[in-house]
């Protein structure tokens, strides 16, 4: 769905890039190939010192995370963030963005020690192994029984509604995927009696409904690198031939 790369040539109409720009693209589901075709809008150029690697973990992970950070639950400096499946793509970007950009306070919530050690290592402030026992519980422990103010959540089921018990008033939940297999039903007197807010976050969505939000915040993301205020993971790294099934 992403890629990074170098532009080999261009149409005749095309000047935003050049032959030799380094770029990452959003293609659907075909950028793991040698080369590609791709309209000029959706490609980016990457900044001096961001090396390609870093540039191609963007596009996703990381515009999912500050449009569910920033966009939809208007994160504030200060405040508690918990994400689910903290240890995955978008969980690590999330506590990224969450610690680095916008001053939060990050619980990261993931199945396995091992994987809490990841997000801990990444910026979380607190972990949490939710396959240990209750994750309200665990919340409860860390912050009292004030809860935290936003939420991100990628794992769905059981895991959501504990998470959705554990907002403060007024706090947001954002819903940006279902890991855990199953879609949850949101019992609508929990949004009354704290006032909180559930909303949902469809990646995709943004670059077919609201592009000018989806480019400006990559471009957000890009220049956020380029500073060193974001430190993308890369979990491993393979050959292209070692990519074809």
């Amino acid at each position: 769905m992403e890629f990074s790369g170098t532009v080999l040539e261009t149409g005749t109409d095309v000047s935003t890039v050049k032959e030799g720009d380094r770029v990452i693209g959003v293609s659907g589901f075909n950028g793991m190939a040698e080369e590609c075709i791709i309209d000029h809008k959706t490609l980016w150029q990457i900044p001096e010192g961001v090396p390609l690697r870093e540039a191609a973990t963007l596009p996703v992970s990381y515009v999912t995370a500050i449009l569910a950070l920033e966009h939809r639950a208007c994160t504030r400096p200060g405040e508690t963030v918990l994400v689910t499946a903290a240890a995955g793509a978008t969980g690590l970007a999330v506590i990224d963005v969450a610690t680095n950009v916008l001053q939060a306070k990050v619980i990261a919530a993931a199945g396995s020690d091992e994987k809490c050690r990841l997000a801990m290592r990444k910026g979380a402030q607190s972990i949490v192994n939710y396959s240990q026992g209750s994750l309200k519980e665990a919340v409860r422990k860390l912050v009292g029984s004030d809860g935290v103010n936003v939420v991100i959540d990628a794992v769905g089921g059981d895991v959501f509604l504990e998470a959705l018990r554990s907002l403060a008033w007024e706090g947001r939940i954002v819903v940006v995927g279902f890991a855990g297999g199953t879609i949850a039903s949101v019992p609508a007197n929990l949004l009354l009696l704290k006032n909180v807010s559930a909303m949902g976050l469809y990646w995709g969505r943004y670059k077919e409904q609201n592009f000018p939000i989806f480019s400006r915040i990559l471009s957000s993301a890009l220049q956020y690198c380029q500073q060193g205020r974001i430190q993308p993971h890369i979990g491993a790294v393979f050959k292209l031939e070692e990519s074809r099934g």
